[in-house]
């Protein structure tokens, strides 16, 4: 106990003035965005969206794996979304090492052999943005008529910049 003391006193601060109680998880601004686990990124903020606006799936990359598209699906068909946000980022850690240099540098932190553990870095990050674009496009759950776009969030300046 105590570990955490910070983060529920803060919760009990939240909670005070929460405004969401009730509501049902449709995405109010039919966004849905998927991006990177990054610290730097605040998906909402830098969109100018608020809580209850828009479906965030986070990961390693900002990858369109296999848990992020079921995300997207489930929010195309049940949660309002209708426009899709590809978002990685620059100065993205994952695109600065290779496999074996990941599974080196975790090895050394664990204390373990972590070369069975893939970490999937990214070598090229433009190609794996188009590649992830084309991804959700193309997907036979995810409507036509949802919006699909690809996009580099610059660290640095806080700006995106669409790429597809």
């Amino acid at each position: 106990m105590g570990d955490f003391d910070d983060l529920l006193a803060a919760n009990k601060t939240y909670a005070a003035d929460f405004a969401l109680a009730g509501f049902d998880g449709v995405a109010k601004a039919g966004v849905a965005i998927v991006t990177c686990m990054d610290s730097r990124i605040d998906p909402l903020g830098l969109l100018g969206l608020k809580p209850g606006d828009a479906k965030i799936f986070r990961n390693p990359g900002g990858r369109v794996y296999e848990q992020a598209m079921e995300a997207l699906v489930l929010g195309a068909h049940l949660l309002g979304v209708n426009r899709i946000l590809v978002i990685p980022h620059t100065r993205c850690a994952m695109t600065k090492f290779n496999e074996g240099e990941l599974q080196q540098k975790v090895g050394e932190s664990a204390g373990v052999d972590a070369s069975w553990h893939a970490f999937h870095p990214i070598a090229d990050q433009l190609a794996a943005l188009e590649a992830d674009v084309r991804k959700v496009k193309s997907h036979p759950l995810i409507p036509e008529s949802v919006q699909v776009g690809g996009f580099i969030y610059d660290v640095d300046s806080g700006l995106i910049e669409q790429k597809f």
